[in-house]
């Protein structure tokens, strides 16, 4: 593993305490055109994590996390706004755990599964939420996540709430 240098080491410090998505896209950018992958990903998961509403740490927030980082990363692809507007609709209909769960139990994998494991974020899929909020869920949606997961050659297990903090 390549140590850190003394100026990406400064830009992951000023990272942990922005709260400007602007400023977060910028330092994406930049990271992008100067090659630090170390940065780039690090401003992608600190502007997730400051986007939504909700409280992080609930299914509101990592629902909405999720949301948003794959609107940034198809906005960023494509140049231009996107906005997943059939799961906004239906978490503004049914709620952001029902939603998650009817997602998780569909047979196919939704169509933000496949893009989010494309593009090496497995930890933002809705099946990770249903893995990191266990009493949320019922046996069944935490069963399908873990299938999921599982068949798309993740380990399930890393998003399970570890027992030393139960």
């Amino acid at each position: 593993m390549t140590p850190i240098a003394k100026e990406e080491r400064a830009a992951l410090d000023r990272i942990e305490t922005l709260a400007d998505a602007e400023r977060l896209r910028a330092m994406i950018s930049n990271a992008r055109r100067l090659g630090s992958d170390v940065i780039e990903r690090a401003a992608f998961v600190r502007l997730c994590l400051i986007q939504p509403e909700a409280t992080p740490g609930t299914v509101e927030h990592d629902v909405w996390q999720s949301v948003h980082a794959l609107e940034e990363m198809l906005a960023d692809e494509r140049g231009k706004t996107v906005r997943l507007s059939r799961t906004r609709q239906k978490i503004a209909r049914d709620g952001e755990a029902k939603t998650c769960s009817d997602l998780t139990l569909k047979r196919d994998a939704s169509a933000g599964f496949v893009d989010l494991l494309a593009r090496g974020h497995a930890e933002l899929t809705f099946e990770a939420v249903v893995l990191r909020h266990p009493k949320t869920f019922d046996m069944q949606t935490r069963t399908a996540a873990r299938q999921r997961l599982a068949g798309a050659g993740v380990d399930p297990d890393q998003f399970e709430p570890s027992s030393e903090g139960a």
